[in-house]
């Protein structure tokens, strides 16, 4: 990829032709100061400094050929993505849509996954969507009224863990920790484990449109509520306390890392391009 660099350091250049004797404008001004019979008027000369503004939005520094590489920000990709899903979860369950999120699963290995969530009254969807071949991969459904516990913090890593994270998130508790295997919660591909942890998505400033449906603080504002009133409209949830909101670090019991390190930082759990492999 080409990389525009600093112009400083730069000097302009005055281009004349052969056989030119007029002399040019630069020429004109440095004979002029150079005339002390020059009335003072004459030897002031305005110079106004250059101002460049930015028009991205809305961060100055997005680079948009970087944010072409996830299919997802391509023309249509996301408006197919909620149409099909939309179909799907109406034709399936009978369910309405009230909110639709682009976010960024981070399972209990630190592995990213890009994630789309759907909230209705009763469920929390959750789904793996292709934008290359425009699908749904898979759809995993969660009722509102089995959680019981959300946490909103910074992450936080064992001591001596070797890939770390920064940032914050938001954690989904809807199955007892103490009931989980140690097999589901050493095993990476493990599709058991009794929680989701979500972070914004990193085509957030893309755009307008993207920064609303990426927005983590969005999400948490329209699930915490739909929890709250599928508790109260469910009888014998089992969870008496209701839905409890913490603030507090969010664990992710990773050591070495290796996997989420190689993964994390190639974007693997994305739909990217990738650039074209062959001879």
């Amino acid at each position: 990829m080409s990389t525009i660099g600093s112009f400083e350091g730069f000097q302009p250049v005055s281009l004349k032709q052969e056989g030119d004797d007029q002399p040019s404008e630069t020429d004109q001004l440095s004979m002029e100061e150079g005339d002390p019979g020059k009335d003072s008027e004459t030897r002031q000369i305005s110079r106004q400094p250059s101002v460049t503004e930015s028009t991205l939005y809305p961060n100055p520094y997005h680079r948009p050929f970087a944010s072409r590489k996830y299919f997802v920000t391509r023309p249509g990709a996301i408006e197919t993505a909620m149409e099909d899903l939309k179909g799907h979860i109406a034709k399936t369950s009978g369910e309405t849509i009230q909110g639709f999120w682009l976010l960024t699963e981070i399972d209990h290995w630190n592995n990213e996954k890009e994630r789309i969530l759907l909230v209705t009254d009763k469920t929390l969807w959750i789904c793996k969507y292709d934008f290359i071949m425009l699908s749904c991969v898979q759809l995993q459904r969660i009722p509102l009224s089995s959680v019981y516990r959300i946490c909103l913090g910074k992450f936080a890593f064992p001591g001596i863990s070797l890939d770390k994270r920064q940032g914050e998130g938001l954690r989904i508790y809807w199955g007892s920790l103490e009931q989980q295997s140690l097999f589901s919660r050493w095993n990476p591909w493990s599709t058991e484990v009794p929680y989701a942890t979500f972070t914004e998505h990193p085509m957030k400033y893309t755009s307008e449109k993207f920064l609303e449906i990426c927005k983590l603080s969005g999400f948490t504002s329209k699930i915490v509520p739909a929890i709250q009133n599928a508790h109260k409209n469910s009888a014998g949830s089992g969870r008496g306390k209701g839905l409890m909101v913490l603030t507090e670090p969010i664990l992710i019991e990773t050591y070495t890392g290796l996997m989420s390190f190689i993964g994390n930082r190639n974007k693997l759990g994305y739909s990217l391009a990738r650039g074209s492999i062959g001879f």
